[in-house]
């Protein structure tokens, strides 16, 4: 069960041309922003994650303007977790479960969750805000992550999983969010 005191969300290079060549590239936007607000009402932490900005792009800017007034933090490695100063902000939230999300599913995305499964993270993938420009990509990367341990949600299930109580600003403030 997802805790709110134990849980991170950590973003995988939603930037660039890249970012529009993804299957259902609109849902994945839509799922991502509204993940990325329940986040911050929840005052979970997020780690940010670019793969080489000043050759990929930066990310989507319906993304980063969410994300204000984080910054994103650069690397050059598939696993977000390799990078050493990726690994030291995901390290010291503290939080061992991890809301993963981002492109490519089959690439960045899954190197990170190896890693993180590796390290004694819980990783929930959640599926409908990760994505590859294939839809055959996307579906092997989740078949293999499950196969490794990690546990699938959707981006309402999770959001959801997190409030555990209909009551609350917190639980009225996402209703209108999911609306």
């Amino acid at each position: 069960m997802l805790k709110q005191s134990n849980t991170q969300l950590i973003i995988i290079d939603v930037q660039g041309k890249l970012a529009q060549l993804m299957h259902q590239q609109e849902q994945l936007i839509e799922q991502l922003a509204l993940l990325i607000q329940g986040a911050k009402l929840m005052a979970l932490p997020i780690v940010w994650a670019e793969q080489l900005p000043d050759k990929l792009g930066a990310t989507t800017p319906q993304i980063a303007n969410l994300l204000t007034p984080l910054e994103p933090l650069s690397k050059s490695t598939f696993s977000a977790f390799k990078e050493p100063s990726i690994q030291q902000v995901i390290e010291q939230s503290q939080c061992k479960q991890v809301l993963l999300v981002g492109i490519e599913a089959h690439i960045c995305v899954y190197q990170t969750a190896m890693d993180l499964l590796a390290q004694g993270y819980e990783v929930h993938l959640v599926t409908d805000a990760i994505s590859s420009r294939t839809f055959e990509n996307k579906s092997l990367a989740i078949k293999k992550l499950t196969h490794e341990g990690a546990t699938l949600t959707s981006t309402e299930m999770a959001l959801f999983e997190l409030q555990q109580t209909a009551e609350g600003e917190q639980f009225r403030s996402l209703i209108k969010l999911m609306k």
